[in-house]
């Protein structure tokens, strides 16, 4: 009896081995696919409570989706137009990275042993760097030569059209989950909007700091903290990353760790203090879930899968919650039977 109960569980488990693969691999193929209908749904359920609102009001369905829709296209195209400044300034200051570094390694050459060699090929790498340097395409360059860009974003916007569009009888349709449904998707906007609040006032913060200390760029580095730190944990590390790059850049000695310092030190306070209080225990989720999230969202779909891991890991535990299981199986008992 034992055995058999212990051979049942191996199976089960093997079995839920080899869906979660099959599930992953279908994923990874269908990036191309799947990836703009899940960050269209996202971006739907995030602002399903404004279209609520707006149909409440008297304004039609088809006009409200045409507005979002209008609207959540315009803000991404924005954020892109407004980020493609800071990565061409990246571009522009490659020489003097170069040069900065090839100071810094002369700097520590007395401390770390073989130094030279890397030295020599920092500086054999120079002339070939610099010669790439004007072939690299901007941002929009680079969107507009993929392949597949217009494809994806023609799938994008029809699905953020109609999902909006028809999201009330989509929900209808499936009877007692409804409630469930609509539970998730107000945990997701609540949860979006308080990180968008947080995310601002971070970037506000980051471009005052770097604005006081002399950054160059300070409002593009601002804006960057802000759009990164959608992405907990990676998209911070980025910023530090090009910070002291930055540093690196415009000061010497220790005056070149001032930039990303003191905005780990805003980050630790805005991840440990300011989040906790805005988001709230409701909606809190579990660090090492979040990170397993977040890295497996950019291993499968990159960037877009990164940022759309938080709301969808969000929207499936509320949905899977105890308290939503019980208040459904609760309603089924109450319903009279027939």
């Amino acid at each position: 009896m034992l055995t058999t109960v212990l051979s049942e569980r191996a199976q089960r488990v093997m079995l839920l081995i080899l869906t979660v693969i099959a599930l992953t691999g279908a994923l990874q193929l269908g990036q191309q696919l799947l990836a703009p209908i899940v960050f269209a749904v996202v971006l739907g359920i995030v602002v399903s409570p404004l279209a609520e609102r707006l149909t409440d009001v008297g304004i039609p369905r088809v006009a409200v989706a045409i507005l979002l829709l209008l609207v959540t296209t315009s803000l991404i195209a924005l954020l892109i137009l407004m980020i493609e400044p800071l990565l061409n300034m990246f571009i522009e200051q490659l020489p003097r990275l170069k040069a900065a570094a090839t100071r810094w390694i002369a700097s520590v050459s007395d401390v770390l042993r073989g130094i030279e060699t890397i030295s020599e090929e920092i500086e054999g790498a120079k002339p070939a760097a610099e010669a790439s340097e004007s072939a690299l395409p901007t941002v929009r360059d680079a969107l507009w030569m993929a392949p597949n860009f217009g494809a994806q974003f023609f799938v994008f916007v029809g699905t953020l059209f109609f999902f909006v569009l028809t999201r009330n009888e989509l929900y209808s349709a499936v009877g007692t989950l409804e409630p469930k449904l609509r539970k998730a998707d107000r945990a997701v906007a609540r949860y979006f909007a308080a990180v968008t609040l947080v995310n601002a006032g971070l970037g506000t913060v980051t471009a005052l700091i770097m604005l006081a200390i002399g950054v160059d760029y300070p409002m593009l580095w601002g804006l960057a903290a802000a759009i990164l730190n959608y992405m907990l944990y990676l998209g911070p590390l980025l910023i530090i990353f090009g910070l002291a790059i930055a540093g690196l850049l415009q000061f010497t000695g220790a005056m070149s760790l001032l930039p990303p310092a003191l905005f780990m030190l805003a980050n630790f306070t805005e991840a440990n203090f300011v989040t906790p209080w805005v988001v709230g225990q409701r909606l809190a989720m579990n660090p090492l879930g979040v990170f397993v999230a977040i890295v497996f969202g950019l291993w499968l779909w990159g960037p877009v899968g990164a940022i759309v891991a938080l709301p969808v890991m969000l929207w499936f535990g509320v949905l899977m919650s105890p308290e939503m299981l019980n208040r459904t199986s609760g309603a089924e008992q109450l319903q009279p039977a027939e």
